[in-house]
């Protein structure tokens, strides 16, 4: 190993404490610490003025309301610059109609790409992968999501990602493949063999001791 070395990053790892940040944004001067108390989600797009980072945040803008249902802080991140970012969010407003109402952070210096990890220099060096973090309204990262520049993001999956997660808090069960809200959820397995055995007692949907399902 080199002495010289340079220090790589630390990976952001699901359960981690969200890094600090205080940014220029379309909104004025933001830190994530504001939002203690609300849930966040913070996106990265490449660039400002291309196509598919416009359907983006088309998509986030018609989506914004059901995000605030959920006690959610959309907030977008690229590298151009807080001139860049007004001038699209107008380019939007005027071309698309549709009036953009969350920040977005202008990352000049790369420091909070480099810091979540949106540069991945295998794509790209100067410009950020589309990423997606939740994070909750401690502080912690619940959910990350990472997608090549050329595929736009699907917002009523991140939307029932978010309703997966605040729901299994809540309720402390697990949500099977394609969940959606409405459908049942699963029961944790039992860790003891009288609770196991107790298991078709408690009203629960079960196909074997250790897989049942319930409404909530």
């Amino acid at each position: 190993m080199l002495e010289q070395e340079l220090e790589q990053p630390k990976r952001l790892l699901i359960g981690d404490n969200a890094p600090a940040w205080s940014a220029n944004t379309t909104f004025g001067k933001m830190n994530l610490s504001d939002f203690l108390g609300k849930w966040v989600l913070l996106f990265s797009h490449p660039a400002d003025f291309t196509p598919v980072c416009t359907t983006e945040f088309i998509a986030f803008t018609l989506a914004c309301d059901e995000f605030k249902k959920r006690n959610v802080q959309l907030i977008g991140l690229s590298i151009d610059s807080v001139h860049s970012h007004i001038a699209w969010m107008m380019n939007i407003e005027e071309k698309f109609g549709v009036k953009v109402p969350f920040p977005v952070i202008s990352d000049l210096d790369m420091g909070i790409a480099n810091l979540y990890g949106m540069i991945h220099d295998t794509i790209s060096t100067t410009a950020t992968i589309r990423a997606v973090f939740l994070i909750d309204d401690k502080g912690i990262l619940r959910a990350m999501l990472y997608y090549p520049p050329n595929i736009g993001r699907n917002v009523a999956e991140i939307l029932r990602i978010v309703d997966a997660v605040q729901l299994t808090d809540k309720h402390d069960v697990a949500t099977p493949e394609g969940w959606k809200p409405g459908d049942k959820v699963i029961v944790p397995p039992p860790s003891t063999l009288e609770s196991a055995k107790a298991q078709s007692e408690k009203g629960y949907e079960c196909i074997d001791w250790y897989f049942c399902k319930k409404e909530v």
